[in-house]
């Protein structure tokens, strides 16, 4: 029987691998792995107190809640969504994806993370922007393009409200002040 462990703060590949190597050294084989989520081929009983130990240590969390379970994956589909360029709606996305009107959907996240679905989503960009200032393959018009704003007059004022520095002045500093995505609440 596969046993599914929803894990909180699991939201990169780094972190993906980090869990694969603790679950293969605790003798767990995997049957397939997503971020936030870990589907495990055997009928070996879960030690989940001993999980636990080791998924915080490396600053996960394993989720047994179904509130928080969903949270999660609302955070990973957004995560997922942001990364690949997604410009979908993001209610209907999320309502259709996890078939549930979006106010209830917004109501848990907000209850749950403090913030409501759209900070969340603008605090991802926001980082996404940096890193793509970082990286210097595109002027910000092509940035402001890519991330589906309607200008990038639209994209400099929302940079500048959420980090208090233009875009110019986050390229010119040159100090990458990035959040990793599971420091963003």
């Amino acid at each position: 029987m596969k046993t599914t462990l929803y894990i909180k703060n699991m939201v990169c590949d780094r972190c993906k691998t980090a869990v694969i190597r603790e679950l293969n050294a605790l003798g767990y084989h995997i049957d397939s792995l997503e971020l936030g989520q870990v589907v495990l081929d055997q009928d070996t009983p879960v030690e989940i107190s001993k999980l636990e130990k080791i998924l915080q240590e490396l600053g996960f969390e394993l989720l047994i809640d179904e509130t928080d379970v969903l949270v999660e994956k609302i955070k990973t589909a957004i995560i997922n969504k942001v990364e690949n360029q997604d410009h979908s709606n993001l209610s209907i996305f999320l309502s259709s994806t996890f078939n549930k009107s979006y106010p209830v959907l917004s109501k848990l996240f907000s209850l749950k993370e403090g913030i409501s679905i759209e900070k969340y989503r603008i605090n991802l960009q926001m980082e996404k922007v940096k890193e793509m200032i970082q990286l210097g393959e595109l002027n910000f018009s092509e940035i402001a393009y890519t991330l589906d704003y309607n200008n990038s007059g639209h994209l400099a004022k929302q940079f500048k409200h959420e980090t208090g520095m233009s875009m110019t002045e986050f390229k010119n500093i040159r100090k990458w002040d990035r959040k990793s995505i599971d420091d963003i609440v």
